[in-house]
């Protein structure tokens, strides 16, 4: 994936809450596709190999959520955190992290995240198949900027986490808006 390719085309596999469902689980399957998420918005896409795992946890989704007012004062309408798992753990993590402003996509069966080039192994930790940490600014659908961690490849031994960061990212759309102001 680079800036400039458009976004794959998928049907992701949401759970939204509904009030009309009685119970200590009101929540449906709703389909997502990637036009509902990202048409006529300008986001950050963040991937990460796992819910609940702790780089995710502690750094890359707390770092996003925290700086959220920030990256909207810079030109983001949302800012979405995906991983190759199901709505159910999505959902539970964000909640357990007291997500607000961040939404998390579901990408359980990997489709997203295999079309993009970012699906790998990663067997070596009893994960299966997982997406490579990466983020990217996505304007209307397609790359703006990209921001892929460095040694992407299958059972890699190390988790490298800093392109990716919220604070890399912002950087990128901090210098590009004084370009554009120039």
């Amino acid at each position: 994936m680079k800036a400039g390719l458009k976004l794959p085309e998928v049907t992701f596999k949401t759970r939204v809450r509904d009030e009309s469902i009685a119970g200590p689980n009101p929540f449906r399957w709703q389909d997502r596709t990637t036009a509902d998420y990202f048409a006529g918005k300008r986001v950050v896409l963040f991937a990460l190999p796992g819910a609940f795992t702790p780089t995710c946890s502690t750094y890359q989704l707390p770092g996003y959520e925290n700086g959220f007012a920030t990256f909207q004062a810079e030109g983001i309408d949302e800012i979405y955190c995906l991983s190759v798992n199901d709505a159910f753990v999505m959902n539970k993590w964000a909640e357990a992290q007291g997500i607000k402003n961040i939404k998390v996509i579901p990408d359980g069966s990997g489709e997203f995240t295999r079309k993009m080039g970012m699906l790998v192994a990663k067997d070596n930790l009893g994960f299966g198949q997982r997406s490579w940490r990466y983020a990217a600014v996505v304007n209307n659908g397609e790359v703006e900027a990209w921001f892929e961690e460095p040694g992407l490849s299958d059972n890699h031994a190390e988790d490298p986490y800093g392109v990716s960061s919220p604070e890399n990212v912002l950087s990128y759309l901090k210098e590009a808006n004084q370009a554009s102001a120039a």
